[in-house]
C-alpha cells in the first residue's frame, strides 16, 4: 500500500481524498503507544471544563456573546502541559480539549432553552438537579448517536469534508507539539487575526460588518427592493472559509443568494400590497415597513429551516445502511450472546462497544421516561401519556438531526442547532397541545425537552470535531468519548449553578426584582415561541414546506441540500466571507499551475496561516468578552473605543482592512516554493 508523510507536521494526505490501496497513518500510528488518557489530563480537562462552562454561560447570559471554547483549550492545554518536569503527549492536549470542549457545547444546550424557564415563571415547578439532569442527558444522547456513524464521517469520507473548525485545533496541537517553522507561522497568523479581530469587536476601530445599506447609491436596493449586500469582516470567519474550501463555500453562498436575492425581495414586493400583519410574526409591523433583516427573521429563515429538516431525512436515508449496520451490530452483542468477539480493529480505530453504546441509550430511556413521569409530571391527572410522548420526542429528534449537526460542522463549522431547536420546540408543543397538554405543564415540558435536544446536538456537532481532531492526530475513539462523557458531567454541573444564581441575582426578564435583566436573546425567543404555539397561533407549514422542496431539488441537482440550507438559514454577513475564504484557497491551489508538490505546500501553509486567524479570534472573542462584562459591572473603562463601527467611511474602512487581510493570507501561501 502506499503510504506518504512529509516527516513533519500532518502527513501530505491529512485533508485530501485518498487514491485507490493509499492508507492514512495518523501522526501518532496506531502501534505506537503514548501517554493519552491520564490523570494528568483527565484532572486539567475536568478543571477547563469547568472554568469554561461557568465564564460561557455568564457571559453567553450577560452581555449575550458565546464564544468557542475547544481552540483556546487547546492552545492552553499546550502552555500548562510545558509547564511540569515531562511535558505533555500530544495525545494528553487532545484528551484535555476533548474534556473541556464539552464546556462550549453543554453551554449552547443550556442558555438556549433554560432561562425560558423563569422568563416565563415557571421556575418554581423545577430545581437545579433537573437542569443538570436534562443538559447531562442531553450530552450523552448525542454523544452514543454519533459512535455509529463515527468511522463513516472521519474515516471512509476522508477529504471530502473539510472539517474547519477540527483543522484549527489540530493545527494548533500539531504546531504544539513540533514547534520550529510551523509553530512560528500559526503564533504570527494567531497574533494578526487575534488583534484584527479585537480592533474591530472590542475596540470598533472599524465597522465589523461592511453593508451596501449605508451606501446612498444603493438607496432604492436597500429601501425599496430590500436587497441588501452585506460582509462580516472577521479574520476567523475568513478563515474558517479558507479551510472549508470553494466547493461548500459556494454552495453555501448560492443558498444565502436564494434567500436574500430572491425570496426577500418577493416576499417584500407582494408584502407591500397588504394591510395587515401576516403569520407567524406576531407583532403589528407591517411587511411592507420591514427591513431586509426582518423579512429574513421573520419569515425567510422558516424556509430554510425546513430544508435543514429535510436535507436531515435525506442524510439519514442515504446512511441508513451504515446506521443500521452499527445497530444491529450493538442489538447483537445485548441480546444474542455475551461471548461474541469484538471485531479486531487497531487501536484508532476502537470505539466504545456497541452493547455499551446501545444499553447507554436504553437507559437514557427509561430514565428519562420515569425523570417525566416522577419528577415532572406527577401532579398531571395523566402523566403515563405525557411522558411517554416527551420521551419519544426526545430520541426520535435527536436522532434524526445528529448527522445533520455532524455534517453541517464538518462542511462548514457551524451547527444551526438553534434552528433545529426550535423546530423541536414546535413540534414539541403540537404533539403535547394534541395530547391535551397545554398551559404552564406544556411549556415546562416543552421547554425540558427542547433543552435534552439542543445539548444532545450541540454534542454530536462537537463531538465529531473531536474525533476528527483525534483521527488526523492519532488518538483512540473510545477515549475521547469517555472524556466526552466526563467532560458532560462536570460541564451539566457549572451550567446548571450559573444559570440558577444568575437568574436569583440579574433575572432573565423584568421583574420588580430585576428591572434590568440578562438579555438571553437565544431563550427569550424560545419562550416567545412556545408561549405562541401553547397559545394556538399559526404554525408557518407553507414556508417549512417550500423549504423541504428546495432541498429535495438540490439533492436531485446532485448539490448538498444541507449545505444549501445553511447558507439559507445562515445570516448572508457570515456566509459572504466564508466563501471569500473558499476563493483564496481556490487560487492559492491554482498558482501552482499543475505542479501536485508545490499545490500542496502552498495549501498547507495557507491553511495553517488561517488556522491561525481562527485561533486568534477565538482567544480575543473570550478576552473581549471578559473586559466586556467587567467594564458593564464596573462602569470602569477599560479599554479605549475609536467609535468607527457604524457609518459610511468606517464601513468602507472595514472593507479595506478585509481586503489587506485576504491580500496577506494569498501572497504569503503563495510565495512558498518548492526548494
Amino acid at each position: 500500500m502506499d503510504i506518504q508523510t512529509t516527516g513533519q507536521g500532518l502527513p501530505e494526505n491529512a485533508y485530501r481524498k485518498l487514491k485507490e490501496g493509499e492508507v492514512y497513518v495518523p501522526i501518532v500510528p496506531a502501534g505506537e503507544k503514548r501517554a493519552q488518557m491520564t490523570v494528568r489530563s483527565v484532572l486539567i480537562g475536568i478543571i477547563m471544563a469547568i472554568l469554561f462552562s461557568g465564564a460561557a454561560a455568564f457571559l453567553g447570559l450577560k452581555i449575550a456573546t458565546v464564544f468557542e471554547a475547544a481552540i483556546p483549550i487547546a492552545i492552553l492545554a499546550i502552555g500548562i502541559g510545558a509547564i511540569p518536569k515531562r511535558k505533555n503527549t500530544i495525545l494528553e492536549n487532545v484528551i484535555i480539549q476533548s474534556i473541556g470542549g464539552a464546556s462550549g457545547l453543554v453551554v449552547a444546550g443550556a442558555i438556549f432553552t433554560l432561562p425560558a424557564l423563569f422568563i416565563l415563571q415557571l421556575d418554581s415547578m423545577t430545581s437545579f438537579l433537573q437542569m443538570f439532569l436534562v443538559s447531562l442527558v442531553g450530552g450523552v444522547i448525542g454523544i452514543m448517536f454519533l459512535i455509529p456513524i463515527r468511522h463513516f464521517l472521519v474515516a471512509d469520507m476522508h477529504g471530502d469534508y473539510p472539517f474547519p473548525e477540527a483543522t484549527a485545533i489540530t493545527e494548533v496541537l500539531v504546531a504544539g507539539e513540533k514547534g520550529g517553522q510551523q509553530a512560528k507561522i500559526l503564533a504570527i497568523a494567531a497574533a494578526i487575526g487575534g488583534i484584527y479581530d479585537f480592533l474591530a469587536m472590542s475596540l470598533h476601530a472599524w465597522a465589523e460588518t461592511f453593508t451596501t445599506a449605508v451606501i446612498p447609491y444603493f438607496s432604492t436596493l436597500t429601501n425599496k427592493v430590500k436587497m441588501v449586500f452585506s460582509l462580516n469582516t472577521g479574520a476567523a470567519i475568513m478563515g474558517m472559509g479558507y479551510i472549508t474550501g470553494l466547493r461548500f463555500t459556494l454552495i453555501i453562498a448560492c443558498g444565502s443568494f436564494l434567500s436574500w436575492f430572491v425570496l426577500i425581495p418577493l416576499v417584500a414586493y407582494f408584502g407591500s400590497f397588504v394591510t395587515v400583519p401576516i403569520p407567524p410574526f406576531e407583532g403589528e409591523t407591517l411587511i411592507g415597513e420591514m427591513s431586509a433583516g426582518q423579512i429574513f427573521s421573520n419569515y425567510v429563515r422558516y424556509i430554510g429551516i425546513g430544508s435543514i429538516f429535510a436535507a436531515g431525512f435525506i442524510g439519514i436515508i442515504k446512511s441508513w445502511n451504515l446506521i443500521w449496520q452499527g445497530l444491529s451490530k450493538g442489538l447483537r452483542q445485548v441480546f444474542k450472546s455475551k461471548h461474541i468477539e469484538a471485531d479486531k480493529v487497531d487501536r484508532c480505530g476502537l470505539d466504545l462497544k456497541m452493547s455499551t453504546m446501545m444499553l447507554s441509550l436504553v437507559i437514557s430511556f427509561v430514565f428519562m421516561f420515569f425523570f417525566y413521569r416522577y419528577s415532572v409530571m406527577s401532579d398531571h391527572n395523566d402523566p403515563w401519556t405525557i411522558s411517554i410522548i416527551a420521551t419519544l420526542i426526545v430520541f426520535i429528534i435527536s436522532f434524526l438531526f445528529t448527522t445533520v449537526a455532524a455534517q453541517a460542522i464538518a462542511i462548514v463549522g457551524i451547527n444551526p442547532v438553534s434552528g433545529m431547536t426550535l423546530t423541536t420546540l414546535i413540534l414539541t408543543s403540537i404533539l403535547l397541545m394534541a395530547a391535551g397538554l397545554s398551559g404552564k405543564y406544556g411549556m415546562l415540558v416543552a421547554l425540558l425537552v427542547g433543552c435534552v435536544v439542543c445539548t444532545s446536538l450541540a454534542m454530536a456537532g462537537g463531538a465529531i470535531t473531536d474525533f476528527k481532531t483525534g483521527y488526523w492526530i492519532g488518538a483512540t475513539p473510545r477515549s475521547q468519548q469517555i472524556s466526552k462523557l466526563i467532560g458532560s458531567i462536570f460541564s451539566a454541573a457549572a451550567v446548571g449553578v450559573v444559570i440558577y444564581i444568575l437568574a436569583k441575582v440579574y433575572g432573565f426578564a423584568p421583574s420588580p426584582e430585576h428591572p434590568n435583566p440578562l438579555p438571553a436573546p437565544q431563550a427569550n425567543a424560545m419562550a416567545a415561541v412556545i408561549k405562541a404555539f401553547m397559545s394556538g397561533a399559526q404554525v408557518p407549514w407553507t414556508l417549512y414546506g417550500v423549504g423541504i422542496i428546495v432541498a429535495i431539488f438540490m439533492d436531485r441537482l446532485g448539490i448538498s441540500p444541507l449545505a444549501f440550507a445553511l447558507g439559507m438559514y445562515i445570516p448572508f454577513s457570515l456566509n459572504m466571507p466564508l466563501l471569500t475564504g473558499g476563493i483564496l484557497s481556490h487560487l492559492v491551489t491554482k498558482s501552482a499551475k499543475g505542479d501536485e508538490k508545490l499545490k500542496a505546500k502552498r495549501k498547507e501553509k495557507g491553511t495553517l496561516i488561517a488556522s491561525g486567524f481562527i485561533a486568534g479570534g477565538a482567544l480575543m472573542g473570550v478576552l473581549g468578552a471578559v473586559l466586556a462584562y467587567i467594564s458593564s459591572e464596573t462602569g470602569v473603562k477599560l479599554l479605549p473605543s475609536f467609535h468607527f463601527s457604524e457609518g459610511y467611511w468606517p464601513n468602507f474602512l472595514g472593507l479595506g482592512v478585509f481586503i489587506v487581510l485576504c491580500i496577506f493570507l494569498y501572497w504569503n501561501a503563495k510565495r512558498v516554493k518548492n526548494d
